[in-house]
């Protein structure tokens, strides 16, 4: 049976995480589920580039590649030595599992050798929690989560419980980003080409918004995306070329009255006391800008992360884990990646 070395409720404690979901190899040392004493992320844009998207097989091998040396270079870099790590915290899922695999072996092999507890963690978790590395979180919390491969409303009814409330009903954000940038002749990952060029743009090209139900919180994008497709071929059948800012400008503008519109109506009718923003589109400069400009009116508290906490990182895998952590909920070493995974399951005390 694994001792441990600090009790959960003692302080301080170190935690060494570690996230392999998707493209990035990232390791982080964090001191009591808050302070980050280090957050090594290697990232493999530059590899998945030239594909116009992720390659599950080459980001497995990347990850092998690397997933020593980050290792090493969190820990040098946290000024620590691997004997003074209390707990491992790794991405359980949801995730590529050939990628989710790297993280979980080197995961279970340190635990294994240096005799400490494991957390397998959820990486939804991780990005709502990442906020919990920027401010006091107050409850009951809504999540607005938005990456490449998940959009979803998430109310945290108390701490480290999940209850989803609206997800996507096809394209995740981001996906639907790297789609239409495709479309609009920008290179992968092209998110941040989109919102750059809706920044600038001085016309906008209006594009329908997908409401769904009156009453429902979910959402759908691909019908957006087909819209932009739409505007391009009319304009190229009129021997015109398409104006691509102004199309930018309208999708942008489509995606987020509808994400802000839907998380500040399910703020309001469930009696949210804070709103978090999460995900690796957290960093579109648009959305974060409207969401505040809405969140203020409402004289709701807002949180967001700063960029390099919206992207996959392993800091933001120790902040989730310190929840099981503090309540001594460990995995076992026979736990599997999990490429799909219930955040709602994964709560504290299930």
């Amino acid at each position: 049976m694994i001792q441990l070395k600090n009790e959960p409720s003692s302080s301080p404690y170190l935690m060494l995480a570690i996230e392999t979901s998707c493209d990035e190899t990232s390791v982080a040392v964090v001191r009591n589920g808050r302070e980050v004493l280090s957050n090594i992320v290697s990232s493999q844009i530059e590899t998945h580039r030239k594909f116009g998207g992720v390659v599950p097989e080459i980001a497995s091998r990347k990850h092998v590649e690397s997933i020593t040396v980050i290792i090493e270079e969190a820990i040098a870099e946290a000024a620590i030595s691997l004997e003074e790590i209390d707990v491992i915290a790794v991405t359980q899922g949801p995730g590529l599992v050939g990628a989710l695999l790297v993280g979980v072996v080197a995961a279970k092999s340190l635990a294994l050798a240096l005799d400490i507890p494991l957390i397998g963690t959820h990486h939804i978790a991780g990005h709502i929690y990442a906020n919990h590395l920027v401010g006091d979180i107050e409850y009951p919390s809504l999540a607005l989560v938005v990456s490449g491969g998940h959009t979803e409303i998430v109310l945290l009814e108390s701490e480290g419980n999940f209850r989803i409330i609206g997800r996507t009903r096809d394209d995740a954000v981001g996906e639907a980003y790297d789609k239409v940038a495709r479309a609009l002749q920008f290179p992968y990952p092209g998110g941040p080409y989109v919102d750059r060029l809706a920044q600038s743009a001085e016309d906008e090209v209006v594009l329908p918004r997908a409401w769904l139900e009156p009453d429902s919180f979910d959402f759908s994008f691909s019908g957006l995306k087909s819209a932009v497709l739409s505007e391009i071929n009319r304009s190229r059948m009129k021997g015109e070329s398409p104006d691509f800012s102004a199309l930018a400008r309208g999708f942008q503008q489509s995606v987020i009255d509808v994400v802000t519109s839907k998380t500040m109506r399910a703020a309001k009718e469930l009696g949210a006391k804070q709103v978090l923003l999460c995900g690796g589109v957290a960093a579109n400069q648009g959305l974060r800008e409207r969401l505040t400009t809405m969140c203020t009116e409402a004289g709701l508290p807002l949180l967001i992360p700063p960029h390099s906490l919206c992207t996959d990182n392993a800091a933001m895998i120790a902040a989730a884990a310190d929840l099981k952590w503090r309540h001594k909920q460990f995995s076992s070493l026979d736990f599997k990646a999990e490429p799909v995974f219930s955040l709602e399951e994964w709560s504290v005390g299930k």
